[in-house]
């Protein structure tokens, strides 16, 4: 019995952990700056809102986040395609292993993400608005990856 608790113990600290550092590292690739930001030139190329979603998140009622919401789901499905037809022209794209890395635990945060907005949307407005707010910089770290690899 006493192996049984432990091993569950340490197993549920383990999983805990994991998501923690999973989590950490994803706000950690989203914190770093890159020298120049073409996500703003991105978005007006292809029509993508997650700039404004991001200045209407602090002021909009909690009724109108799912549209918000939306909006940026769409976006996301943009930027992956832009992302999907870069990789087809690789002498565009020369993203190594750890490129790749980061962005698939992006996307797993960004679906992460859509999760926990589902959830909570009922439940606080505020953490709603911060589940979409993580989603906008997702975007737009995939964005300025895009326009980085169109101009280098």
């Amino acid at each position: 019995m006493i192996e049984l608790i432990t091993t569950t113990a340490m197993t549920l600290g383990s999983a805990l952990l994991l998501a923690y550092w999973f989590r950490y590292s994803c706000l950690l690739i989203l914190s770093a700056q890159t020298a120049r930001d073409y996500a703003g030139e991105i978005a007006a190329e292809n029509q993508l809102g997650f700039r404004e979603v991001q200045q209407q998140l602090p002021l909009c009622p909690a009724a109108e986040l799912c549209a918000l919401q939306q909006a940026l789901d769409r976006d996301y499905v943009v930027v992956q395609y832009l992302l999907r037809q870069m990789h087809r022209h690789e002498s565009k794209l020369q993203a190594g292993l750890e490129m790749d890395l980061e962005m698939g635990m992006l996307r797993v945060h960004y679906r992460l993400l859509q999760v926990r907005f589902l959830v909570s949307r009922s439940l606080s407005a505020q953490a709603a608005r911060q589940a979409l707010s993580e989603m906008c910089g997702i975007v737009g770290y995939f964005a300025n990856g895009i326009g980085e690899a169109a101009a280098g």
